[in-house]
């Protein structure tokens, strides 16, 4: 396991996507390559985890259309 990193955002705070965001596979309620949210999409950070082998932060982030979706620091901005 990599050492982690400290989380750049908080549970809470208001986020903007910095790209599209398409289903990679780990989103199960959808179809592979399905657009989740479109770059531009407000969202709230819900939760704060870690990938184990990277220690990078990855976060649960909720749009507006009820869609929470895992997604990694460099794909979002504070908003």
């Amino acid at each position: 396991m990599a050492e982690p990193r400290e989380p750049k955002f908080q549970w809470g705070q208001p986020v903007i996507t910095e790209t599209d965001l398409v289903n990679d596979g780990s989103y199960p309620d959808a179809p592979l390559e399905a657009l989740l949210a479109a770059q531009g999409a407000r969202g709230e950070i819900v939760n704060v985890g870690l990938v184990e082998e990277t220690g990078e932060p990855v976060y649960l982030v909720e749009f507006a259309d009820g869609k929470v979706v895992g997604v990694f620091e460099e794909e979002l901005s504070p908003a």
